[in-house]
């Protein structure tokens, strides 16, 4: 048993043997081997389909998202090819649609999917025509025997001239054979026109020179031509080049240049910098769906149609590619305040700002060099216009986002926020330039304080602003102690020239609400006080007019005539129906002083004190000593005959307590004190018990300006570094965020709605640093720095909704078409920085124009200059203002009918061809200019 199986197995091994040498004489050549391995790989290749083959490896094209590509490596002899198969799964390849974005071969001969076989070479081309020529029949024999109607290409010649050969098999007893070649320079004059393209189509087919003038071809054709606005360099560029009378005749006596603006002139952060511009120019495609042509005078007719007869207008983009750019080097308000962060994170490193002026406090040489400050010209420039252009006072709320007041800085137009925004543009925005720039600008003030000058873009009148940082409310104090140091020095002045005169001016200080007259009524309740000096302490409507004082201090108007009006000064009228307690006269408001002004920081020492003493009412009643003393010697004035407990009544109603009473004319009033008023050592009545009896007027002013002003001084000197550059980063951001929210960018909801993630995200980023949080090497400081790139996201959006809605704001709906689609281009990138930007990708937006919108795109086309004509004799046609098409395409195509016994023959296992049905048997793909033309020609034979 055991020999029989031996045997058999002995057996098998020697047909094994015989087979193994085997010789397959179809396979003895290594170009027999090399169509072997061919057929092998297009035989997968089709099995696998385009599904399996995205898995296997394809890769979609970089222009293109709908074409694939895949990939192989093919050995002949000494020799490596490259066989690549390009496919697609939507794409059906259709010619007709020019807007389609297709692989150059499928446009040169409208073929959907195809190889190309080519050398792994450093050209990449077949230099050899009898090796192009085998490789291309290795190629169809290897897709005839595995039935592929794949159309097949070599490229050959130099590979400058894109030319190619190729050859499809139908998969019937057609043959369609491919070349396409291009010239580079000195295209014939003839092949220039469109006649003379014509002529070179109709050649291929005629079948004697003079048939294409003596008979009439039946031709269809389709033309696209693409034009392109000149780019904004160029248009300088043509300016300045321009001969010398046309450019003396641009040119102002004073020597510049009436026709020289940037495009961002009216936007609003041109005061600070000039943008580029995004949008670089347009490509205009228009097309010409297909007709037919049967003569050489309609193509010339067809050259001197107008754009305008075009089918389609298709409009692209040309965007700067730093719009998008990762290299981070674009110029604007994010860019800066990066910077101004980084001095931020130095500012910790020293006491005073004056330690950073010295170079000798800078450390290493390279910090030395990085710190480099701007000649005095320029610091003296800076502080011209922040301090000697503008003295207007400004509106701060105009302009500004309904959010920003939730960012603790200084309002735009404020004199802080404009120092803060030349700091971003002086120098290189270092902690040193900063130092020296901050040092100076104190000097300024001093001297503004000394001269008793107007601060200017600071208000001198109302309230101190607390919402805003503590500088800004310091400049904001100041400038209302300028002015009222200059009040006082003025009265001086006028007292020195005449004492008739010194009543008269104290009483124009002293005002009736927010004007130096008012009209006053006798029915108003008095209820409380308002911030502004010597002001009337609230009461109701009259009809008797209250003027302002006069020299014999007298009341503006009483109502009772007794001869405790003789005393009465200072007086605003009476209060409703009150009546004092122990006479029977009426209750009169009195002029007080407003409270002293008070800063932030100074609430916050009151607040600790009151903390400290146990936040007791007494002591709060020392606090206020001043205006509490003021206010009770004006009431004495303006009611001779009150006592404590009617200033009570009419100063802090809630702490009279009635005797529930509801009639209040009677007289006496009945009721009493509150318990924290009628217990011993109630410091109210002290203050009451020394506070003499005189009017507003004839009072020491509660606010001292040059004590105040001189403490603002020291606070602006001395300040430390770091406090001083949180303040600025807070005002820094808020401003630059109010200025570009300026912009007028139309309707687009994508904006607004960024700009309020914008503010929001400010708002909680820089709250730290609003609450003195920050400290050296905090982590805070990387938050700001991807609140830059936040802001920088933001700002190219806002310049690129700029440029295009003032390049078409008479057509709105293309700028917000463009700039809808580039948003959502862009926005996968809004919450990366500038180095994780993904550039692989190009923005490529094909916008179909209507038929309204024609004409505002073809006003770009400004008629070009001598120095901008590209050509300047000869002329390719078509002229859109006189700009030639930068490229012109033509598919040429003759059809001939399935009645023929030519083609009438029957496909190879199908049903007889339809004797209507057309074939396509010579097509001509022309691409070029009057430098530059390619052609690429498809015959269909009968083999």
């Amino acid at each position: 048993m055991a020999s029989t199986s031996k045997a058999n197995l002995t057996e098998d091994d020697e047909e094994e043997e015989e087979i193994e040498h085997f010789d397959d004489f179809t396979l003895a050549s290594s170009w027999e081997r090399f169509i072997s391995e061919i057929e092998a790989t297009c035989r997968q290749w089709s099995a696998d389909g385009p599904k399996n083959l995205l898995e296997k490896g394809a890769v979609h094209l970089d222009y293109s998202n709908k074409i694939y590509r895949i990939k192989s490596e093919l050995k002949d002899a000494t020799k490596i090819y490259s066989m690549e198969y390009y496919f697609g799964i939507d794409n059906d390849g259709n010619i007709s649609d020019w807007n389609c974005t297709l692989h150059d071969l499928q446009l040169c001969f409208g073929v959907k999917e195809f190889l190309v076989i080519s050398p792994q070479s450093a050209s990449g081309v077949v230099l050899d025509a009898p090796e192009s020529s085998k490789l291309l029949s290795a190629v169809a024999i290897a897709l005839s025997n595995c039935s592929c109607l794949w159309p097949a290409f070599v490229p050959v010649h130099d590979p400058s001239r894109k030319a190619f050969i190729g050859i499809q098999n139908m998969g019937t007893i057609f043959t369609r054979r491919f070349e396409a070649d291009r010239i580079g320079s000195q295209v014939p004059v003839k092949f220039m026109h469109l006649e003379g393209l014509y002529e070179l189509f109709v050649s291929k087919f005629a079948y004697w020179t003079s048939d294409h003038l003596t008979h009439l071809f039946k031709v269809y054709l389709m033309m696209k031509l693409t034009y392109r606005t000149l780019p904004n360099d160029d248009e300088n560029d043509g300016i300045q080049d321009a001969d010398a009378e046309n450019a003396e005749s641009e040119k102002m006596p004073d020597g510049g240049n009436l026709n020289r603006k940037h495009w961002d002139d009216d936007c609003p952060w041109s005061e600070w910098y000039s943008a580029e511009d995004p949008v670089k120019g347009f490509d205009l495609v228009t097309t010409w769906s297909e007709k037919v042509i049967e003569s050489s005078l309609e193509m010339a007719e067809m050259e001197n149609a107008s754009p305008h007869e075009a089918e389609k207008w298709i409009l692209t983009p040309n965007l700067s590619p730093n719009l998008d750019s990762s290299k981070g080097d674009r110029i604007g308000f994010a860019s800066q305040l990066q910077l101004l962060v980084s001095a931020l994170d130095m500012s910790f490193e020293a006491q005073f700002m004056e330690d950073f002026v010295s170079v000798e406090n800078l450390g290493s040489d390279n910090l030395k060099s990085s710190m480099v400050i701007p000649p005095p010209t320029v610091l003296d420039r800076v502080l011209k216009d922040l301090l000697l252009e503008g003295r207007q006072f400004p509106d701060f709320a105009k302009g500004e986002h309904k959010s920003s007041r939730a960012i603790k800085g200084a309002p735009l137009e404020s004199l802080f926020a404009q120092f803060c925004l030349h700091s971003l543009w002086f120098g290189n925005c270092s902690i040193r330039a900063i130092a020296v720039l901050w040092v100076e600008f104190v000097r300024e003030i001093r001297w503004y304080w000394e001269e008793s000058q107007p601060l200017p873009k600071m208000p001198a009148h109302g309230s101190i602003d607390l919402a805003t940082c503590l500088i800004n409310q310091k400049l904001q104090m100041l400038a209302i102690c300028i002015e009222k140091k200059r009040e006082l020095n003025e009265e001086f002045q006028d007292c020195l020239g005449s004492n008739d005169d010194v009543f008269v001016h104290m009483e124009e200080d002293i005002q009736v609400g927010e004007e130096s007259t008012s009209f006053l009524t006798q029915s108003q309740d008095f209820d409380g006080k308002r911030d502004s000096p010597l002001i009337l302490e609230g009461f109701n409507e009259s009809k008797t007019s209250i003027s302002k004082f006069s020299t014999n201090s007298q009341d503006a108007y009483s109502a009772d005539k007794s001869t405790s009006d003789s005393k009465r000064t200072g007086s605003a009228g009476p209060v409703g129906s009150m009546k004092l307690l122990n006479s029977c006269q009426s209750l009169h408001a009195p002029f007080t002083q407003n409270a002293p002004l008070m800063t932030e920081d100074m609430h916050e020492e009151r607040l600790r004190a009151v903390e400290a003493f146990g936040d007791s009412f007494n002591f709060s009643a020392q606090l206020e000593r001043e205006t509490l003393s003021s206010d009770m010697s004006a009431f004495k004035a303006a009611n001779p005959d009150a006592v404590f407990e009617d200033f009570i009544r009419w100063h802090s109603p809630g702490d009279w307590e009635n005797d529930g009473s509801k009639a209040n004319d009677k007289w006496p009033p009945r009721g009493k004190l509150s318990q924290r008023m009628s217990g011993p050592g109630n410091s109210w009545r002290k203050i009451w018990n020394d506070a003499p009896s005189l009017p507003a007027y004839e009072q020491k002013p509660l606010l001292d300006p040059n004590r105040e002003g001189e403490k603002i001084l020291h606070y602006l000197e001395t300040v430390r570094p770091h406090q001083l550059l949180e303040q600025m980063v807070c005002t820094a951001f808020r401003a630059s965020a109010d200025t570009l929210h300026q912009t007028n960018f139309g309707s687009l909801k994508q904006i607004t709605t960024k700009m309020d993630q914008l503010f929001h995200t400010m708002a909680s980023t820089l709250r730290p640093l609003q609450a003195n949080l920050l400290s050296g090497n905090s982590e805070k400081i990387e938050d700001l720095k991807r609140l830059c790139v936040a802001l920088e996201h933001v700002e190219k959006l806002l310049t690129l909704a700029a440029s295009l809605r003032h390049k078409f704001i008479q057509a709105p709906r293309v700028y917000e078409a463009i700039f809808s689609d580039y948003y959502d281009f862009y926005l996968p990138n809004m919450g990366k920085g500038s180095a994780d930007v993904d550039i692989q990708k190009e923005f490529d937006l094909k916008l179909q124009l209507r038929v309204n919108e024609r004409q505002v795109v073809s006003n770009m086309f400004t008629p070009p200059t001598a120095n901008q004509s590209w050509r300047k004799v000869l002329s390719m046609g078509n002229l859109l203002n006189g700009h030639e098409p930068i490229l012109r395409q033509i598919v040429f195509s003759k059809r001939d009918s399935g009645s023929d016994c030519h083609y009438a023959v029957s496909t190879r296992g199908g049903p007889h061809m339809d004797d209507q049905q057309e074939i396509e048997t010579y097509r001509m793909y022309v691409c070029g200019t009057s430098n530059d033309l390619r052609v690429a020609l498809c015959v269909t034979s009968y083999d």
